[in-house]
């Protein structure tokens, strides 16, 4: 352990009560804890991140998207079907073409949250 981690060590024992039942209070369930880390989950793949970030523009079909980001119609594909589960995003078809969109503008709101939280000055 370094000097700087024991700068931010507490030394002490006592439970503070009050606080700790006020947080249990305000905390989700588990099961809602869960849900909510499924769905960081699905942000943690840079592929999808730049699906995601391509649909804000534009709702866009398998091929659009395989050519936008130079992949196969495949892995791009896979990729959707794994947002379609998390209802970020959602198809929309036309005669044989399939277009995605992003399911509403809450995800929009999480992905711009985090490129503030990353982008701010320490």
């Amino acid at each position: 352990m370094s000097i700087e981690d024991n700068e931010y060590k507490c030394d002490c024992n006592v439970i503070h009560v009050d606080i700790v039942e006020n947080v249990k209070a305000n905390m989700p369930e588990d099961e809602e804890l869960c849900d909510l880390s499924d769905l960081f989950k699905v942000f943690s793949d840079s592929t999808r991140i730049k699906v995601i970030c391509a649909l804000f523009n534009s709702e866009m079909c398998v091929c659009d998207i395989a050519y936008l980001l130079g992949m196969k119609q495949s892995a791009i594909s896979h990729q959707l079907k794994i947002l379609r589960q998390a209802k970020l995003v959602k198809p929309r078809r036309e005669g044989k073409v399939v277009y995605y969109s992003l399911d509403d503008d809450h995800i929009k709101g999480i992905f711009n949250m985090g490129l503030m939280h990353i982008n701010e000055k320490s």
